[in-house]
């Protein structure tokens, strides 16, 4: 018997045929059944031959799992793993254990849909449940959702609600100087459209010549600082506008809720909740509101219900289901929301409790206190403003400053070119806090930690009220008994460990262990979204290289990897359209063509960009009704700015004449945004770009 090299090295298996069911076997009884000789056939059936691509991608030949890893470990390993004390919204956190093996590491949990149906989805909405009352309790507001994508969207879903609410007749939404940079951007970009003044300044100096219809504050400061807003709030509800808070989550366990304080509506994030770095997400943010406001809050509301059996349920009370119904109506476009990633912050509040919580708190206030204390021994110029974990340093070379602290393995925070900001969080030690004195008395700082004198009051800002009462909060505190209650919800999900689910969603899709894996990295985890770029390289890499990847297989001159959902992928498709036309003097282009089979958030995401609906036909199969088409875009020419379209459709149909619906709205002026969120069904036999589109988003969770 003799063997050959090929014999003794098979190819290593590929992803795809480790995770693409079928087996052949399989693959031949559905094909007869269909009547089917083979896949190519049944391809060539389904998929008009008009719109298939010329030439096969330009990729990489597949790879094995094992290949894949290695490739990936090398890229990341080429980021800088520093501890980061930059703050601006994220803080390190410790992720229990028990969470993150039975929860984030948990395909029980991970593979799950967005809870749609309430009925297979039990476990997963009474720790939605649970995420809702945390925020509610904490913001001292009544009613939460079940989380947001990210705090900046938040705050900007908290202006077009109060926009929405407000009792004043005109004005401008206010945003306080001292909130988040990335945060102010994004209130901004999403206000330019909708025609909405924004004003960024000084709440003691503001004058309110210009009504406000809303206001939003940072609360703590972006630079750590707390203030006492209250009567900028009072000011400003006097005038009939909504006050926002948006808040540190963890600082709210000290420090007097914003519903206390006169807020209508907090927003925040809830990474520092057990959820990693992540260099930015993706991360759950929260909104609370007052009770008369829910039904203009974006999102969805978990509730307590009866089911057939007149027991207590759970379901969806409201839900963004309604944009079917509100169309360009709808007050938001948010369609699914960081599900997982809220869990796990709720699920950090129930293993910890109130007590647990607090103690936290009090732990990471009390080392930012003896930070400022030792700051001010040798010499530094440390304002007087209280604070809860971030210390703000003043008259100081801010870059020489960040170039000892990177020395040491540290990120710190530049404010300014003479200003310094450190934000704790519960993963410092005191043996970190010597090394930042260290470093700003150029060495050694020779002070005696333990001999220091600290105040950790915060007088009038100490909270008073409680949080946190359900007894949920106060049961499942040892690792034994909080294992059998992730279990227990575990058991009352529907699954893709378990089952095939046949809902047509966009939402999330079996991710492979392979793909997970990496998730917990510290490569990946550990990275700040805001450190020097050289600490990111290997990250720079993976976008690059991904953006090359998606440019191929919808033949696209480039790609966006930022919006960080289906929604906000079309928003910003519509934006980059809207910005086409204002380059080439069409300022007047506001005209958005949208089939009556389109998805809820394809008119509301419009409308949010500035947009006037326009709805078009479709015949009994689904298909765009061509002649009401064209009649549409003949009426509206002059002012025609976009069409909107599925495909393939919403329906699940190939629309053969897809290239005829493109050349129609080019042929009057508009330009053509393609929602992909069934790209799954063209890859490799159609390009988004040689249909005629123009603009493409692409849901990567599929």
């Amino acid at each position: 018997m003799h063997g050959t090299l090929d014999a003794l090295l098979p190819p290593t298996d590929t992803f795809a045929r480790r995770h693409i069911g079928p087996s052949d076997a399989e693959l031949a009884e559905m094909l007869g059944d269909l009547g089917y000789a083979s896949i190519e056939a049944l391809i060539a059936a389904t998929v008009p031959a008009a719109i298939r691509t010329a030439r096969p991608l330009a990729l990489p030949a597949a790879r094995g799992e094992g290949d894949v890893l290695a490739d990936l470990s090398a890229m990341i390993g080429r980021n800088k793993v520093l501890r980061s004390f930059i703050g601006m919204g994220y803080s390190d956190t410790v992720t229990p254990p028990i969470i993150l093996r039975n929860i984030l590491e948990n395909p029980g949990w991970y593979t799950q849909y967005t809870p749609y149906q309430a009925e297979i989805a039990q476990g997963r909405l009474e720790a939605l449940l649970n995420y809702q009352t945390l925020i509610a309790d904490l913001t001292g507001l009544p009613v939460a959702n079940a989380s947001l994508l990210d705090e900046s969207t938040a705050a900007a879903e908290a202006m077009a609600m109060s926009l929405n609410v407000a009792t004043v007749e005109s004005g401008a939404f206010f945003v306080a100087d001292t909130c988040h940079p990335q945060t102010i951007e994004v209130v901004r970009t999403r206000a330019s459209p909708l025609g909405i003044e924004v004003i960024v300044g000084d709440t003691a100096a503001f004058d309110f010549a210009t009504p406000l219809f809303g206001a939003l504050l940072q609360y703590p400061a972006t630079d750590g600082r707390l203030f006492d807003d209250r009567a900028f709030i009072e000011r400003v509800k006097a005038q009939g506008g909504l006050v926002t808070i948006a808040a540190d989550l963890l600082a709210l366990t000290l420090i007097t809720s914003p519903g206390d304080l006169g807020a209508d509506i907090a927003v925040g994030n809830s990474q520092r909740f057990g959820v990693p770095f992540g260099y930015g997400g993706p991360h759950a943010a929260f909104f609370a509101t007052k009770d008369e406001h829910k039904r203009h809050m974006p999102g969805r509301l978990i509730g307590v219900s009866i089911d057939a059996k007149g027991r207590p349920a759970l379901r969806l009370t409201l839900q963004t289901r309604e944009q079917h119904i509100r169309r360009e109506k709808a007050t938001s476009n948010i369609c699914t929301a960081q599900v997982l990633l809220s869990i796990i912050a709720s699920m950090y509040a129930v293993y910890h409790g109130p007590t647990g919580l607090k103690r936290i708190a009090q732990r990471v206030h009390g080392l930012a206190s003896l930070l400022a204390s030792g700051l001010r021994a040798i010499g530094v110029q440390v304002g007087t403003q209280p604070f809860f974990d971030t210390v703000k340093v003043s008259g100081v070379d801010a870059d020489g400053v960040l170039a000892a602290a990177v020395a040491r393995g540290y990120n710190l925070r530049k404010v300014d070119s003479s200003t310094v900001s450190i934000a704790l969080d519960e993963t410092v030690t005191v043996e970190e806090v010597a090394v930042l004195l260290d470093i700003f008395a150029g060495g050694r700082s020779g002070l005696d930690l333990g001999k220091l004198d600290f105040d950790t009051g915060l007088g009038a800002f100490s909270r008073t009220s409680a949080y946190l009462t359900h007894p949920t909060f106060s049961r499942y505190h040892s690792e034994t008994e909080m294992l059998r209650y992730i279990k227990r919800l575990e058991g009352r999900d529907l699954s893709l460990a378990f089952s095939m689910i046949p809902l047509g969603s966009c939402t999330m899709k079996l991710n492979a262990t392979t793909e997970m894996l990496p998730v917990t990295w510290p490569g990946i985890g550990k990275l700040h979204p805001f450190v020097p770029v050289d600490q990111a390289v290997g990250y720079r890499e993976m976008f690059k290289q991904l953006e090359a990847w998606l440019a191929e297989i919808t033949g696209f001159a480039a790609t966006s990897l930022q919006p960080n959902a289906g929604s906000q992928g079309e928003y910003t498709g519509l934006l980059v359209i809207r910005a086409y036309h204002q380059e080439r003097g069409d300022t007047h282009r506001d005209i958005c063509l949208i089939p009556s089979s389109a998805h809820g958030t394809n008119p509301a995401s419009a409308a949010m960009a500035g947009m006037k609906v326009v709805v078009v036909k479709c015949d009994a199969n689904g298909n765009i009704d061509l002649a009401d088409l064209k009649a549409r875009a003949d009426e509206h020419r002059d002012r025609l700015a976009a069409l909107m379209v599925t495909y393939p459709s919403t329906h699940g149909v190939f629309e053969a004449a897809i290239k005829d619906i493109t050349a129609i709205v080019h042929a009057n002026g508009g330009q053509v945004y393609m929602d992909g969120a069934n790209m799954n069904a063209l890859v490799g036999l159609v390009r988004p770009a040689e249909l005629g589109a123009d603009v493409c988003h692409i849901n990567l969770h599929k």
